[in-house]
C-alpha cells in the first residue's frame, strides 16, 4: 500500500521530466537545423533549449533538472559518439540554467515580468551571466578531451555563449508570456483586429527586411515597439521570435542583407540584431506593464477613497468625483 502511494506521487513528476526531456530534444533539433561550424565545433546562433530549461526551472521548480540533463544526453547522442566530453556538456548545459534560476530567485525575480527590474535581471543574470557556465564548461571539456583544438577555444566559447544567451532572451520571455497570459474571453473585437494587423505586418516586414539586399533590418523595430506598447510581452515576444528565426535562416544561407559576408561578419550582424530586438521587446514590455499596474493601483485607491468620502458625506463623492475636466 505504501509503495502504491509513493508511485502515485512519483508518477506525475516522472511524466513531467519525460515531457521536459522530449521538449528539450525537439527544441534542440529545431535549433540544429540552422547550425554553423566554428573551429570544428557545431554551434547554433540561437539555442532554444536554454530558454526551455530556464523556463521549466522558474515555473515548475528546481526538481526538473534531470529532464535538462537527459535532454542534453539525447541530443548529443545523435550528433557524435558518446565519450567523456559528453559529461562536460551535460554538466554545463544543466548547471547554467540551474545557476541562472538560483540567481534570479535570489534577487526576487517574478515570472510575470511586470517590473523593469525583472527584465533587467533576466538579461543580466539569466542570459549573460548564467550562460557563461555552459559555454565555459562545454568548450573547456572539448579542449581537454581533444575534440576541439586549443586555438579554437575562444571562438567556440563566444559562439556557444551567445547562442545560449539568445535562447534565454528569445525563448524564455515567450514561454513566460504564454504561461501568464490571461484567458482570451471578453477581449474587444478591435483588439483582435489590431492583433491580426500586427501579425500580418510583422510577417511581411520581417520577411522583407531579412530577404532584401538593402540594409532594412531596422524596419523590425517599429513593429516590436508597437507590439510592446499595445500587447506587452504577449505580443512582443512572438514578434522577436519571428524576426530571429527569419534572420537566422538568412544569415546561415548568406542571403538578403547578409549576402557576401563572411561567417564571422554574418554572425556578428545577426546576433547584434537578435540581442537588440530581444532587449527592446523585453525591457519596453516590462516598463509598460509596470506603468499599467501602477495606474490600476492609483485608480483603485481613488475609487476606495471616493467610497470612504461617500460614507462620511453621502452624495459628496458623486458631485466631486471624477473632477471636472473643463
Amino acid at each position: 500500500m505504501v509503495r502504491t502511494e509513493e508511485l502515485r506521487r512519483l508518477a506525475p513528476a516522472a511524466l513531467t521530466i519525460f515531457v521536459l526531456t522530449a521538449v528539450y530534444f525537439a527544441s534542440a533539433w529545431i535549433g540544429l537545423r540552422e547550425s554553423v561550424v566554428v573551429a570544428g565545433a557545431v554551434v547554433t546562433p540561437l539555442w532554444p533549449p536554454t530558454g526551455i530549461a530556464l523556463s521549466s526551472l522558474l515555473l515548475l521548480g528546481m526538481w526538473t533538472w534531470p529532464g535538462i540533463a537527459l535532454g542534453t544526453l539525447a541530443i548529443v547522442a545523435t550528433l557524435s559518439p558518446l565519450d567523456v566530453s559528453v559529461l562536460g556538456v551535460m554538466a554545463g548545459n544543466t548547471l547554467a540554467p540551474v545557476c541562472a534560476c538560483l540567481m534570479l530567485r535570489k534577487v526576487g525575480f517574478r515570472v510575470e515580468l511586470d517590473r523593469l527590474r525583472d527584465g533587467v535581471a533576466l538579461v543580466a543574470l539569466g542570459a549573460f551571466a548564467g550562460m557563461l557556465i555552459s559555454a565555459t564548461v562545454g568548450s573547456g571539456t572539448q579542449v581537454l578531451t581533444g575534440s576541439l583544438p586549443t586555438g579554437g577555444f575562444w571562438r567556440t566559447w563566444a559562439a556557444w555563449w551567445v547562442g545560449d544567451a539568445m535562447g534565454v532572451l528569445v525563448v524564455t520571455p515567450l514561454v513566460l508570456a504564454l504561461r501568464t497570459t490571461g484567458r482570451p474571453y471578453g477581449i474587444p473585437a478591435y483588439r483582435w483586429a489590431e492583433a491580426a494587423a500586427l501579425l500580418v505586418a510583422a510577417v511581411v516586414m520581417s520577411f522583407m527586411a531579412t530577404r532584401s539586399q538593402l540594409s532594412l533590418l531596422f524596419l523590425v523595430f517599429p513593429l516590436i515597439v508597437w507590439a510592446a506598447l499595445r500587447f506587452q510581452l504577449a505580443g512582443a515576444a512572438p514578434c522577436v521570435l519571428l524576426v530571429s528565426v527569419l534572420a537566422i535562416t538568412a544569415a546561415t544561407a548568406r542571403i538578403g542583407p547578409f549576402e557576401g559576408q563572411s561567417l564571422l561578419e554574418a554572425m556578428v550582424n545577426l546576433q547584434a540584431l537578435n540581442a537588440s530586438a530581444a532587449l527592446t521587446a523585453l525591457l519596453l514590455s516590462a516598463i509598460v506593464t509596470e506603468q499599467n499596474a501602477i495606474r490600476r493601483k492609483i485608480e483603485q485607491a481613488c475609487t476606495e477613497l471616493a467610497e470612504v468620502v461617500d460614507r462620511l458625506a453621502p452624495g459628496e463623492s458623486r458631485r466631486r468625483w471624477p473632477p471636472d475636466k473643463r
